[in-house]
């Protein structure tokens, strides 16, 4: 059984201080949810302030981002190995990253490769446009990212997959949980076997894309769902734990 695992993407939000004030706002009412990892993946800026206010818990800290080259002149950028110590996981290929930063499924997965090699967990997005959708692509599209973005993987262990259909990221238009269980058991996981054979079972599948606190048990209650990565349902406390209580309850 993969684990549960409910992601709190906090994109371009918070300050350091306010950053510091939700993560303990999470820890306050994380143990009342047990069997469910939470992840908390705030700015760059505000990492070490996280990864303090949840130190002692078992809340742990992902990044937004991260370049694959261990250091450089790439003005902006955080390395792999500026991000340990400070965090666990790495949300990489986020659509946005994709769409507004140019970002390929090549530099994704040398993302990927990067970030195993210096212990973090990938939290590898993949997910299909509304014209791909329509055009009857979705299939195709997203094992295509699957497969590029995990060229050259062997190692799954820690690896988790999120399917994020863009047309339903922060539009409060989700993907009805047959949608997504149909594309994540029929298209991801069906790739991920064709990859890993018998280890695939054991990868933890996020839904992404409007998944809030009224919808995460009906998402969690599909077998092939084992949590979610959520956005403005993450920029508060109470809304981010009930959508992981909801996960949890879905999964009793």
């Amino acid at each position: 059984m993969p684990d549960l695992v409910v992601a709190g993407n906090w994109k371009m939000n918070t300050t350091v201080a306010e950053a510091a004030t939700l993560a303990a706002g999470v820890v306050d009412g994380a143990a009342a949810i047990p069997g469910v990892a939470l992840v908390l993946c705030p700015p760059f800026v505000s990492l070490a302030a996280v990864s303090d206010a949840v130190k002692g818990s078992a809340v742990k800290v992902g990044a937004q981002n991260m370049h694959f080259q261990d250091s450089g002149a790439f003005t902006g950028e955080v390395s792999p190995g500026m991000l340990q110590g400070l965090c666990d996981y790495v949300i990489l290929g986020h659509s946005e990253r994709r769409q507004m930063f140019a970002e390929t499924d090549e530099s994704v997965n040398s993302k990927v490769k990067a970030a195993q090699a210096a212990g973090l967990k990938p939290i590898l997005c993949v997910g299909e446009t509304l014209e791909e959708r329509e055009g009857e692509k979705a299939s195709d599209v997203i094992s295509g990212q699957v497969r590029a973005g995990l060229e050259g993987i062997s190692d799954t262990s820690g690896l988790i997959v999120a399917y994020e259909p863009i047309w339903a990221i922060g539009t409060g238009q989700a993907a009805t949980p047959e949608t997504a269980a149909e594309v994540m058991g029929g298209v991801i996981l069906e790739t991920l076997r064709s990859l890993f054979a018998a280890a695939a079972d054991d990868i933890s599948l996020l839904y992404g894309g409007s998944m809030n606190a009224a919808n995460a048990g009906d998402y969690a209650a599909q077998d092939c769902i084992h949590g979610g990565l959520v956005g403005g349902a993450g920029l508060q406390a109470e809304s981010f734990l009930q959508v992981a209580a909801a996960v949890a309850a879905a999964k009793a």
